[in-house]
């Protein structure tokens, strides 16, 4: 049977970079997109399906508290730096489960950068979209 306590709530779900947890973010998301070839075979009317390409892509949300990400990602403007590429570690934790879950994004790219944002009367929040080139799981949950 289901024991609802050691179902997982993502209050506890954290994001770090380079050792530092970064307390601002609150929401993390991130997935793989597999494409898929149909295959026409003979003898029968279903199509297969063969395995293509993997894109690695995520966001992670969380409020405006300094410019310090925007200004590290905004100097691959600049063509003497090169790209900004970090990995980052989502953990996904909470006291009841039996558990926690932590994943290193390796190769971490952002694809948008919020240079100024702002709403009158609203928490200003910022969104990053990324890509990232593959992923291990450093801590996995298991009952």
């Amino acid at each position: 049977m289901l024991e609802s306590s050691r179902v997982i709530k993502g209050e506890f779900g954290s994001v770090w970079k380079d050792g530092q947890w970064l307390t601002n973010f609150h929401t993390a998301e991130a997935s793989a997109e597999i494409t898929y070839e149909e295959i026409k075979r003979s003898g029968t009317r279903a199509i297969g399906n063969k395995a293509g390409t993997i894109k690695y892509s995520g966001t992670i949300t969380g409020y405006k508290i300094t410019s310090e990400l925007a200004q590290s990602v905004a100097q691959i403007t600049d063509d003497k730096q090169g790209a900004f590429v970090c990995d980052l570690i989502l953990k996904l934790a909470d006291p009841e489960a039996y558990g926690h879950e932590r994943v290193r994004l390796k190769g971490v790219q952002f694809t948008k950068i919020d240079i100024m944002k702002f709403e009158h009367g609203a928490v200003i929040e910022q969104e990053w979209p990324f890509v990232f080139d593959g992923f291990e799981y450093l801590d996995a949950i298991s009952a």
